[in-house]
C-alpha cells in the first residue's frame, strides 16, 4: 500500500512541475500603454511665430514628419519650434536700435564684431538654421545629376570623394558644431566645419565662403531620434539633402562672385 501511495505521490508531483513549467512559456506580461499625458503631440510649423522685428522665421518647406526616418517628427518640431525661434528672437533683441536693424543677415554676419558674443550667436543660429532647412527636402537624397555634379567632380574628383569627405570632416568634429560646403573665394567648393553658431561668411572663418549646403552638429539636431549616434544621422542626412536647392544656391553664389 505504502508503495502505491509513494508512486501515486510521485505522479502528481511531476505532474504539477510539467504544469508550472509550462506557464513560464504562456503566462503574458501585461505592459500599460502611455496615458494621455504622457503622448506627444506634434503642431505644425507654419503656427510658430517669433516676436516682431527685423528678422522672421525662414518658413518649413515642408511639414514636420516630412523627413521620417531620417529627420523624427519630434526632432524636427522642437528644432524648429523652439531652438530656432528662440535664435531668432534673441536676434531681434540684439540687433533692435542697431546700425544692423534693417540690414540683410549676410551683412550682419559679414561685418558684426565676433567679440560681441550675444548678436554673434543669434545671428549665427538664425542663419545656420535658415540654411540648414532648405538644404533638405522629401523624396530627395541620392546623387545629383545637374550643373552641381561637374562642379563636384571638378574640385573633388567624383561624388563619392566629396560625400566622404563631408562625412569624415562631421564625423571628428567634437561638441557642437557645422559642416558646411562653401563657394571659398577662389569660386571653386570646399569643405568646412564652424563650431558652436559660427560660420564662414564671418569675419574670423578659417575658410571663408558662401555656404551653399549646411549640417548641423549640435545635440539637438539629431540626439532624440539617434541619441549618441551621430554618425547615423550624418549617413541619414545624405539620405535628404535637397540637391536642386543646391545647385540654386551655387548658383547665387556665383552670380554674386561668391
Amino acid at each position: 500500500m505504502k508503495k502505491y501511495f509513494f508512486l501515486i505521490s510521485n505522479l502528481l508531483l511531476i505532474t504539477f512541475l510539467i504544469s508550472c513549467n509550462n506557464k513560464k512559456y504562456t503566462e503574458v506580461v501585461e505592459v500599460p500603454l502611455p496615458t494621455a499625458q504622457e503622448k506627444v503631440t506634434i503642431g505644425f510649423a507654419e503656427d510658430v511665430k517669433a516676436e516682431e522685428g527685423s528678422f522672421q522665421l525662414e518658413k518649413l518647406p515642408y511639414t514636420y514628419d516630412a523627413l521620417a526616418p531620417s529627420i523624427s517628427p519630434l526632432t524636427l518640431e522642437t528644432h524648429y519650434s523652439k531652438h530656432y525661434l528662440t535664435y531668432t528672437n534673441n536676434l531681434n533683441k540684439a540687433v533692435a536700435g542697431t546700425e544692423f536693424e534693417n540690414k540683410r543677415i549676410e551683412e550682419v554676419l559679414a561685418t558684426l564684431d565676433v567679440n560681441n558674443t550675444e548678436l554673434r550667436n543669434n545671428a549665427g543660429g538664425y542663419y545656420n538654421h535658415s540654411l540648414y532647412w532648405k538644404s533638405m527636402a522629401p523624396n530627395t537624397g541620392g546623387v545629383p545629376n545637374d550643373t552641381l555634379a561637374s562642379i563636384i567632380k571638378r574640385d573633388f574628383g567624383s561624388y563619392e570623394n566629396f560625400a566622404s569627405q563631408f562625412k569624415n570632416e562631421a564625423t571628428r568634429q567634437f561638441g557642437s558644431a557645422w559642416v558646411w560646403l562653401v563657394v571659398n573665394k577662389s569660386g571653386k567648393l570646399q569643405i568646412t566645419s564652424t563650431q558652436n553658431q559660427d560660420n564662414p561668411l564671418m569675419r574670423n572663418a578659417l575658410v571663408p565662403g558662401t555656404p551653399i549646403l549646411a549640417l548641423d552638429l549640435w545635440e539637438h539636431a539629431y540626439y532624440l531620434g539617434f541619441q549618441y549616434r551621430r554618425r547615423s544621422y550624418i549617413d541619414s542626412f545624405f539620405e535628404v539633402i535637397n540637391w536642386k536647392k543646391i545647385t540654386e544656391n551655387y548658383q547665387e553664389a556665383v552670380r554674386r562672385k561668391y
